[in-house]
């Protein structure tokens, strides 16, 4: 299988108090009460070299997003992060997960397909194409996004990139929001006819039809563990079998915390403090924020309250008063020594069934040199332990890179078996 690092850059320091007394951390949190530019810098290379130093330990691929407004996770433009880290990694067996940008509140779209195709061509064709629909905050809120307008301009931004990148003649598109009289893509991507597509969903049930149309990868992301996380994938791959696809764990995705110390006693020492920084703070979000009337269809609507909502709730209002033995218990965070993590994590990858994992091993305040720990632990202790989890069933993952199917870099992997030898592992 295949596992990336996924990072969302959060704000490091933000006050004890925060979630108190400010009513949300996506929108309207003040700048300038809150933030040092100085730091912002010095956090977005942190970020930058945390992803690379990821890259040069053997994970498979990196992963960087979108928001805007918010110190949950501060990365406007991914295509600035991804073309450093694409220029960075040069040489590496290591994907450019982009998760990327934004559709409909880039206009014209025709600049994700550029900017995708730039990417492609600095990475020598490693990059995995994220196509998300944006949150309620980002798109309608921050962006201006119209919300009953918000999956119809998505569709059209969809099928205009694909086009771009495959068609090989100059054509007009006149769409319901986007009319462009000459569209002729330069530069295009190595990757052809186009880079693996990615769609992140949060459970809709029309995003998953709309993965299952196009034949894209389906990854699910949520904070709120991998029992949840359980629910929303038996749906999706319930869906998949009425669908008549195959069951390929490619098809799917899922972003899972991870911490990872010399013992379960270290673990809960080092990470506890910034696990709970998370998940108060870089998730205090007002509702409103969340709900925006009209962002989901009626369907994804109605089986999110009946099926979805009742359990996340029960979870986001116990969280409060969870100590570290509930997060873990509860899933929300794989977390203890690299034996534990190996075991839980396991678990959750085939309960999932999923063949592309994204694990966040940066979160919330973890400053610079714990995440590098947690980054050397994981993938020397634990990522070598899941590269043929799927191989014996004989799946193929058609949604990552051709160039690098079936890639590892040998000569990490033979160093820590040496190393592990030697140790008498």
């Amino acid at each position: 299988m295949k596992i990336s690092m996924f990072h969302l850059m959060p704000y490091r320091e933000l006050p004890a108090d925060f979630e108190k007394r400010y009513q949300s951390v996506w929108v309207d949190p003040p700048f300038w009460e809150l933030a040092d530019p100085g730091k912002v810098g010095q956090y977005y290379n942190w970020t930058l070299d945390e992803l690379t130093y990821a890259a040069k330990a053997g994970m498979d691929g990196i992963c960087v997003n979108e928001h805007h407004q918010n110190a949950y996770g501060f990365m406007p433009s991914p295509n600035l992060m991804g073309s450093a880290l694409a220029r960075a990694t040069n040489g590496l067996d290591c994907a450019v997960v982009q998760m990327g940008a934004t559709l409909p509140t880039t206009i014209p779209p025709i600049r994700v397909a550029e900017e995708y195709g730039m990417l492609d061509c600095i990475s020598g064709g490693r990059l995995v194409a994220g196509m998300p629909l944006g949150t309620p905050m980002d798109a309608n809120l921050c962006y201006g996004i119209t919300p009953i307008e918000h999956r119809e301009r998505y569709y059209e931004a969809h099928d205009l990139i694909m086009k771009a990148w495959k068609s090989r003649e100059i054509f007009a598109w006149n769409g319901k929001y986007f009319k462009l009289p000459m569209v002729n893509l330069w530069p295009r991507p190595i990757q052809q006819p186009h880079p693996p597509v990615w769609v992140p969903g949060a459970g809709s049930l029309s995003t998953w039809d709309f993965a299952a149309k196009h034949d894209h990868c389906y990854c699910f992301l949520s904070y709120y563990g991998n029992n949840l996380g359980k629910r929303v994938m038996d749906g999706f791959w319930e869906f998949v079998d009425k669908t008549g696809l195959d069951p390929n764990p490619y098809r799917a995705g899922f972003l899972q915390l991870v911490v990872v110390a010399e013992t379960d006693a270290k673990a809960e020492q080092e990470y506890y403090p910034h696990i709970r920084y998370f998940y108060d703070k870089c998730l205090h979000i007002l509702n409103e924020y969340q709900m925006v009337p009209g962002n989901q269809d009626y369907r994804s609507l109605a089986n999110s309250v009946k099926n979805l909502l009742p359990m996340q709730m029960q979870l986001i209002n116990s969280v409060g008063n969870w100590k570290y033995k509930d997060f873990v218990d509860n899933q929300f965070v794989i977390a203890g020594s690299p034996a534990s993590v190996r075991d839980q994590l396991m678990q959750a990858v085939k309960k999932l069934r999923v063949g592309n994992l994204m694990v966040l091993l940066h979160i919330g305040s973890m400053p610079h040199e714990l995440t590098l720990k947690n980054i050397d632990l994981f993938a020397r202790e634990v990522l070598p332990h899941f590269r043929n989890v799927w191989d014996e069933d004989g799946w193929e993952n058609k949604w990552w890179p051709a160039a690098l199917k079936g890639k590892v870099n040998a000569d990490k992997v033979a160093a820590r078996a040496r190393s592990e030898a030697r140790a008498g592992k």
